[in-house]
């Protein structure tokens, strides 16, 4: 990890801290981390969530990988140490909103398990939910929804998770979200009835 450079001096003593702007806002600021394959559902259940937190007055924003990656990571390809980067981004813009009070919903692969602990170590593991979203490498290729599983097998893209490189599934998520045997609704009820009441203040 590298250091801070000795002419940089964060200042926070001055900030309003977190607990007004949590106050104003009237909810508790959370990071729902979802990964899994390309294809597995992350992004649907993703923006079906914020729907339904939105319609009962929450604040939320959807940091999506694709998203993320036309901007903020647009500099960035698919070697390891550069996944490696993309998700240390994401995890201090999701840090950010994080601080303001705004519950924060990410759609991610982070196929690694020293990327999902580098995501936590950031935001801090009491204010992290992991969820994985699980489906097949053989499901997620049939769905096919952008067109990537065509194009990896074509020799179009390098490095595909699931093929040429490896996701590893995890121990134990905070949830899992198996989208091949639940329906949108089933998975959108799980994921609530997990997070809402860590979202609600005492």
């Amino acid at each position: 990890m590298k250091t801070v450079p000795k002419n940089i001096h964060p200042e926070f003593a001055r900030h309003l801290d977190r607990a007004q702007k949590e106050a104003l806002l009237k909810q508790c600021g959370k990071v729902v981390w979802l990964y899994g394959l390309s294809g597995s559902g992350k992004s649907t259940i993703a923006n079906a969530l914020e729907k339904r937190l939105h319609a009962e007055g929450l604040h939320t924003v959807v940091l999506d990988a694709d998203n993320v990656r036309t901007g903020l990571n647009r500099d960035l390809g698919f070697s390891d140490d550069e996944r490696c980067e993309n998700i240390r981004r994401a995890a201090e813009t999701a840090r950010l909103f994080l601080d303001v009070g705004v519950i924060v919903l990410t759609a991610f692969i982070t196929p690694k398990r020293e990327l999902r602990e580098l995501a936590r170590g950031i935001i801090g593991a009491d204010d992290f939910f992991e969820i994985f979203v699980k489906c097949s490498y053989e499901t997620c290729a049939r769905r096919d929804v952008k067109g990537l599983y065509a194009k990896s097998r074509a020799g179009e893209i390098k490095s595909f998770t699931g093929r040429d490189s490896t996701f590893e599934e995890p121990d134990n998520p905070d949830l899992l979200l198996d989208t091949e045997g639940q329906s949108l609704a089933e998975c959108l009820e799980s994921l609530y009835a997990q997070i809402i009441p860590a979202l609600r203040p005492d």
